[in-house]
């Protein structure tokens, strides 16, 4: 389950924007043909946009108070089934911060009929999207189910709702309690981690409904009882208490029936009428300093403001967009490209039922003093309020926030689909169409609107949070016994769970196969292959143009390059300037995302297919005529090298750049960090800059994938008008040289990364295996992983987490690149747990490699997940696009996902094994732990491994 605060942004709040200022230099000097672009379309109208947006559905409510909602689409034999109850965190009393996200845990341990854990249960349905989440407002739950599997879902669904109770154990809550806690010390062992806290302490002072965060205290879970958790399950998860939405390959009269069916017995509970709050206000202006792991300083305001359904908030959310959050924003326009003071900016409204948090900040450039920023910060914020904003800048923003509507809705679940739209709506507003008002309140507001909201908000007293670097002078709460003590073997032996036996499991019928889209191939005029497929469930259009490039092709001196380069592509071109490109895409409703990961650099647009044609024009601006002013580089270079700094400070990040030489080399192309080292960015010129665009981003280096609703025809002939003139360079193209990988060690080692002060210890281990993702046993070696660590119900997290309850997730995984594919595992774990949780990864692959294998229950199960996901997997334009740049990577059929089903069912235990084991050599990991050398070494000594303590040096490059 996933805990999702909605102030990321604020809780992480080291921000880096990639805007630039006017170019002063061209790139004639690159030998290749360019061409100024010109917009020859006006984009669409916004109020036509909206016009587009729609969720058709049914209301009804069941005789015991349950609302359901039911939405028909029938692109897919799949169905988004969201179930939400109305409580959240400013529902608990004090005392009990945390149970609500406690009980989402619990609520996936089994009930009375389905005893087991629930992602057995999901996985045997082949569902995909599925999880929980908590937050101040609300509880939630949601899959994406294949339609003949729909019915096991909502029994399953239902007998959490109705029938729980009898199987809630006292081992159950202590292994989630610990669970919970994990969670807990993973978000605040991040740099930044402590800040969440310091904001609601200030801005809602308890006993305020939001003045805890959703995760809670240490303290509060550790007291929690038996008792407190069944009186909370009965007071607050009645079905007059929430909201059944099904979304997807379903009709209302279907929906009606099987809500009856499931649903309908379970008796009504108490209602929970939520906690009202009041919107705060500080008494004068705070100023809070924090220090932490971060690599620059950065310096956020904080207001309070109206609740979501509050026309208001819409108002503050533009404006802040336009303050600070917008790719064109005041903020990054005068701190970052102009005056350069900062490296990057923020501005946002975090909304809940209630209330809201209006933030806006700035990441100090290196170098610049606190005071400076601040003040100038500052006055930009007044001067703001006093002109307020343009209608073109009103306009803008409320087309990226339309345009980014219009893209999630393609999917029926998960976290921002259909389903979830239309429950958040019925739950947190009393209207399951609140999408649309909010979007008719976007197309009618006027700047006077957003300067009125704005003066009236902004201008009272503001919380200040600055966060310096510097050792953390902030304690993170500790659990009073941080092993939770299990229950007892006679304890657990009298827990006996109460089975419902009138409730047995609906059948799943056979599932229908993938349907992949038809992938169509044409040659355009520049000679660049495109791959072309059609999806019409939403009025959008993708485009990859994908160069055989990545961050395999940077010299191993100059690592770094690749990412360097690609970011300056949009920081402004021969015939715009970096605030010009990133206004255009703005009243486009057009993304335009630069990266591509290790073996392709890539640039994908997302348009709005009423805008198709100035999209590419735009999209073909970016990747003709890129500037590389002088001045941009060397602002780019200082974020980029800002960015690295920070990454040597987050505990993934130090031990991914300490684990990845020493399993590929140094001095492979996929030995070291995209990102760079500080040294090797320092090292990088204009004219390395240029001719990695010569050599690399060139058409005959290329190919084109799209997925759209328009037809090939148009598609061919849009990208002609704009791309068909561009010709490769006369320089020679870019080739790729990837030495002999070094030898695994002949025995596992253990570097130690010393982080003082870490309440987790951050566990990676790796090693290269000879595994080819173009070979047919590849999908073999995923199955087999599945059962080791691919997925929830693989051996290492079942140990770690719900066994133990030492880690909120563990993962094994391939690193599958074009040239290389690595074996990681990685477990961030409660410190004083360090060296158990090796010695049982390390013991966990050794017996599975070796004599306990897939089991016959295992396979059957994964087979089933894997079968069953499949259409689920390709619901969006977007995975579509992914797959096809896949099978391009990977030389692959066009039809290569349809053909999975039958490579599954031939699988067998003796097939994945043989997989496993030719591929992952137990005895030869390094493992690389980041955490307290002080607390962790010692733990290490009964493994009898060598362990090489190195001590962080967040300096280092």
């Amino acid at each position: 389950m996933r805990f999702k605060t909605l102030l990321a942004v604020s809780a992480a709040p080291f921000i880096l924007a990639a805007c630039a200022t006017a170019p002063a230099y061209d790139v004639a000097d690159a030998g290749s043909a360019e061409v100024a672009a010109t917009d020859t379309a006006e984009p669409a109208e916004l109020t036509s946009l909206i016009d587009e947006v729609a969720i058709p559905h049914e209301k009804f409510t069941l005789e015991n108070g349950l609302d359901v909602i039911v939405h028909t689409d029938r692109k897919a034999p799949i169905v988004g089934v969201a179930v939400w109850y109305n409580v959240g965190s400013k529902d608990e009393p004090q005392g009990q911060t945390g149970f609500a996200h406690l009980f989402e845990h619990l609520m996936f341990n089994g009930s009375e009929n389905a005893p087991e854990d629930y992602f057995q249960y999901l996985q045997e349905m082949g569902a995909t999207d599925y999880n929980g989440t908590t937050n101040f407002d609300r509880t939630n739950y949601f899959q994406t189910v294949p339609t003949a599997a729909l019915e096991r879902a909502l029994w399953l669904e239902s007998d959490r709702m109705g029938y729980l109770l009898g199987a809630v154990t006292q081992e159950k809550l202590d292994n989630q309690r610990g669970v919970v806690q994990n969670e807990k010390r993973q978000g605040d062992n991040q740099p930044g981690g402590l800040v969440f806290y310091e904001i609601i302490d200030t801005l809602f002072p308890a006993p305020h409904p939001y003045d805890h965060s959703p995760i809670g205290s240490m303290a509060d879970l550790d007291a929690a009882s038996m008792e407190d958790v069944r009186n909370w399950f009965r007071d607050k998860y009645g079905p007059n208490n929430a909201t059944l939405v099904l979304a997807g390959d379903v009709s209302a009269s279907e929906g009606r029936q099987l809500a009856e069916k499931y649903f309908g017995a379970i008796e009504r509970g108490p209602v929970n009428e939520p906690a009202q709050a009041e919107i705060t206000e500080l008494a004068a202006p705070v100023r809070t300093v924090m220090r932490d792991q971060v690599a620059a300083t950065n310096i956020s305001k904080y207001w309070t403001a109206p609740g979501i359904t509050d026309r208001e908030l819409t108002a503050l959310t533009v404006g802040a967009q336009i303050l600070g959050g917008l790719s064109s924003s005041r903020l990054d326009n005068a701190l970052v490209r102009d005056e350069q003071l900062a490296v990057g900016v923020s501005g946002g409204n975090f909304a809940f039922q209630r209330v809201g948090i209006l933030n806006v900040g700035a990441t100090a450039k290196p170098g610049v003093e606190t005071e400076v920023l601040e003040a100038r910060l500052d006055a930009l914020i007044a001067q703001f309020i006093a002109d307020g904003p343009t209608e073109d800048e009103v306009r803008r923003a409320a087309t990226t926030t339309v345009a980014q509507t219009i893209r999630g809705l393609e999917q029926v679940g998960g976290f921002g689909g259909k389903a979830v739209t239309l429950a958040s709506g019925e739950v947190l507003a009393d209207d399951p169409g609140f999408f649309a008002q909010q979007l008719e309140t976007l197309a009618t507001l006027t700047p006077g609107e957003v300067q009125a909201a704005m003066q009236r908000w902004m201008t009272r007293p503001a919380m200040t949070l600055v966060l310096e670097p510097g050792e953390r002078d902030s304690e993170y709460e500790e659990a009073a016994s941080v092993e939770a003590e299990a229950a007892s073997d006679e304890t657990a032996a009298a827990e006996e769970i109460t089975v419902t036996k009138t409730r047995p499991a609906p059948p799943i019928a056979s599932s229908a196969d993938l349907d992949f889209p038809d992938v169509q191939h044409a040659t355009l005029a520049n000679g660049m292959t495109l791959h072309y497929a059609m999806r019409d469930a939403v009025p959008a259009t993708y485009v990859t143009m994908s160069f055989d490039a990545g961050s395999a092709a940077d010299p191993v001196a100059k690592r770094g390059l690749e990412t360097l380069t690609l970011s300056l592509f949009d920081e402004g071109t021969t015939t715009r300037t970096s605030q010009e490109l990133a206004e255009a895409k703005e009243r486009l409703g057009a993304n335009i995302s630069l990266g591509g990961g290790e073996d392709r650099s890539t640039f994908t647009l997302s348009a709005l297919s009423a805008n198709l044609v100035p999209s590419l024009e735009l999209m073909s601006d970016v990747v003709r005529n890129p500037a590389f002013d002088p001045a941009e580089i060397e602002r780019v270079r200082t974020q980029q090298v800002t960015g690295v700094q920070q990454e040597l400070r987050t505990p993934a990040s130090i031990a991914a750049r300490t684990l990845t030489p020493l399993i590929y080399g140094e001095n492979n192309p996929y030995g070291g960090a995209a990102s760079g080292s500080v040294e090797s960015l320092q090292g990088i010129t204009r004219v390395d800059i240029v001719t990695f665009k010569q050599r690399w981003i060139r058409p005959d280096n290329g190919e084109v994938f799209v997925v759209s609703d328009r037809p090939l025809a148009e598609i061919v002939g849009a990208l002609n008008t704009v791309f068909g003139d561009w010709d490769a360079p006369a320089v020679a193209k870019g080739e790729k040289s990837f030495p002999a990988m070094p030898a695994k060690p002949e025995e596992a080692r253990i570097v130690l990364v010393n982080r003082p002060n870490s309440p987790q210890s951050y566990i990676l281990g790796g090693q290269i295996t000879p595994v080819d993702a173009r070979d047919e046993t590849y999908v073999d070696f995923l199955n087999a992983n599945n059962a080791l660590g691919g997925n929830f119900l693989a051996r290492l997290n079942m140990n770690l987490r719900e066994t133990k309850g030492w880690s909120y997730g563990v993962r094994g995984a391939p690193q599958t690149n074009e040239n290389a594919v690595a074996y990681r595992v990685s477990a961030p774990v409660q410190a004083d747990r360090t060296g158990d949780a090796l010695a049982e990864l390390i013991r966990e692959t050794g017996e599975f490699l070796d004599t306990r294998g897939v089991t016959e229950a295992e396979l059957t199960r994964i087979v089933a997940a894997q079968i069953g996901e499949l259409p689920g997997q390709f619901e969006t334009s977007g995975a579509v696009l992914s797959a096809m740049q896949n099978n391009a990577l990977y030389g692959r059929p066009d039809n290569y996902y349809e053909l999975l089903s039958d490579r599954y069912r031939a699988q067998t235990g003796a097939s994945l094994d043989a997989a496993a084991r030719a591929a992952i050599d137990p005895d030869r990991f390094v493992w690389v732990i980041v955490g307290d050398a002080e607390k962790v070494e010692p733990q290490l000594e009964s493994l009898g491994l060598d362990v090489e303590v190195v001590q962080s040096a967040p300096t280092a490059n």
